[in-house]
Parts: structure tokens; C-alpha cells; sequence
């Protein structure tokens, strides 16, 4: 019989360094949204990658950030701060020559991990003078004596074939957690509310993506054409209109980009239906949150 070798790998750091960025190139589909916007990825996700004999499962997971005045904030740190527990590798990511308050406290508390810590310093495209790479990762080692450290570009794919071989290398032997053909633990419908604020945050800048979550109250197929019935919960009338848009002009481009990741994805001629509902405090209320997915456990 075969040796097959699996292992679960955590991606962690603040916001914005690109976690989600590098496990949708590792694994070679779009599982987790992206966005400019720090703490686009709210929840845990999975990302899958078997090749050949071995097989590791990837934790995409929130930002860690200090600011914890909100519960939904609370809840996004805390799905970081559960994902590292029970891993084989923590992937520690940091922005190129950037070190801030924000990378220092995610720092302390993977201290206090009894797990392999890889540094990843990602974004190295955008260091023009390379020189200034090595004082930068002596400065990084000085804090602490990580297991291995890799500069990457995750988006241009500098050293990206070359961190992958180091993490299905350093995998355990042991039985695939999952079927060879499936790339993520999450549900379709789980992937469609994703897809949806991610076209939200995209669109809008600055103006809402915080205050935005997305339900699914429909999810079927009929005569071959998948129906899905989102509702986009804001906090505030003002958002409601932003999101809507002049004679529902952006809600439509959003249900048209939208449509298209998912037809790409599911491989079915999908029918979109957005619904936008004002839900006052949803993002520091911890039924609205449990009730919409927020579930750190």
C-alpha cells in the first residue's frame, strides 16, 4: 500500500498581507475572497491541495488585529487564535519590509505555540532595492527563531512553487483528511454569501464593507439553472443606498460580478437575486452573528 502523508498548515498574520492571496495560488482556485480591504476574510476556510501521495490542508484565517471593540471583531480574532492549535506548520505572514504594532502582538501570541513557525515575508515584488532585504530579516530573526524563512510574492509567484515543495515536504505520514477531488471544507452556499462580499468590498471602498454581511436564504437547482436568493444585511438607511446605488446601478454590477465567480465555480448557469435590508447593530450583537455564521467554534 501506498505511504500517503497529510498535514494542516495555518496561515496567520494581520490584516492584509495576503493569506488568502497565497492559499488561492497554492491550491490553484479561488476559495478564499480577496480584496485591498484589511479583514476581508472574516471566518476559518480550507483550502485543500492534494498532489500525488500527499495532501495538506490550508487554514485561511482572519486578520489578527488589536482593535476588539465590536463582537464581530472579537469573533475574528478569536478565529485566528483557534485555527493554530492543532496544526503541523503556522505560516507567519508579514507585508515585505513592513513591521508593525499589529505583526508584534500576532508575534506574541504564536510565541506561546508549541508549533513550527515559518516566516513568510510576502510582497518582496515590491522591495526595489533588494538590499534592503537581509538588515530586514536579520531584524526578524533578532525577535525570534523562526523554523524557516521564505520571502514570497503570492500574487507574481516569486518563490511560490518554492514554498509549496517545502510544505508538502514537511507533511506527516498519515491518511488524506479529505477526498483527492475536493478543495474546501465549506459549503456552496457558504462560497456564494463569500463571493458576494467580496464583490461588495470591492465596489465600494471605503464607504461600507465593515458594516456588510450576507445570508443565502435560497440555494437550488431547477431545470439545470442554480437560483440564489442573497440578502445583504448593512447597518445603517445611508448604506443601504450606497450599496444600491443611482436606480440600483451598483447593486446590479455587484449581482453581475457576483454571477459570474459563481457559474465559474459551481459550473452551472446561475439566476442571482440580491435583496439589500437595513439590521441595526448586527456586527456587535452575538445572536445576530451566531445566526449568520459567526461561530467561532
Amino acid at each position: 500500500m501506498t505511504e500517503t502523508y497529510a498535514g494542516i498548515v495555518a496561515l496567520v498574520g494581520r490584516p492584509n498581507v495576503g493569506k488568502s492571496t497565497l492559499m488561492n495560488h497554492l491550491i490553484g482556485e479561488k476559495i478564499s475572497i480577496t480584496s485591498r480591504r484589511p479583514q476581508t476574510t472574516r471566518h476559518q476556510v480550507m483550502g485543500v491541495l492534494t498532489e500525488g501521495a500527499r495532501q495538506v490542508i490550508f487554514v485561511d484565517t482572519p486578520g489578527m488585529h488589536q482593535n476588539q471593540e465590536k463582537a464581530i471583531n472579537r469573533y475574528m480574532n478569536k478565529a485566528a487564535e483557534s485555527a493554530v492549535r492543532d496544526v503541523d506548520v503556522i505560516l507567519f505572514m508579514v507585508d515585505s519590509l513592513a513591521w508593525t504594532p499589529d505583526d508584534e502582538a500576532v508575534l506574541d501570541k504564536l510565541k506561546k505555540v508549541n508549533r513550527p513557525i515559518w516566516l513568510v515575508i510576502n510582497k518582496i515584488d515590491k522591495v526595489k532595492d533588494k538590499t534592503e532585504l537581509l538588515p530586514h530579516i536579520e531584524s526578524l530573526t533578532s525577535k525570534f527563531e523562526f523554523a524557516k524563512i521564505l520571502p514570497v510574492s503570492a500574487l507574481h509567484g516569486h518563490n511560490r512553487d518554492e514554498l509549496a515543495e517545502e510544505i508538502t515536504g514537511a507533511m506527516p505520514e498519515g491518511p488524506f483528511w479529505f477526498p483527492e477531488d475536493q478543495l474546501t471544507d465549506r459549503s456552496e452556499r457558504f462560497l456564494s454569501a463569500e463571493i458576494v462580499r467580496e464583490k461588495i468590498m470591492r465596489q465600494l471602498g471605503d464607504e461600507v464593507p465593515y458594516s456588510v454581511a450576507v445570508e443565502i436564504e435560497r440555494f437550488a437547482v431547477e431545470n439545470d439553472i442554480l437560483h440564489i436568493h442573497a440578502l445583504i444585511l448593512v447597518e445603517r438607511d445611508g448604506q443601504k443606498r450606497i450599496v444600491i446605488g443611482d436606480k440600483g446601478s451598483r447593486i446590479k454590477l455587484i449581482g453581475s460580478e457576483a454571477r459570474k465567480d459563481m457559474e465559474r465555480l459551481f459550473g452551472h448557469k446561475v439566476m442571482l437575486n440580491l435583496w439589500v435590508k437595513t439590521k441595526r447593530g448586527w456586527s456587535d450583537d452575538e445572536r445576530a452573528l451566531r445566526s449568520l455564521g459567526y461561530d467561532a467554534d
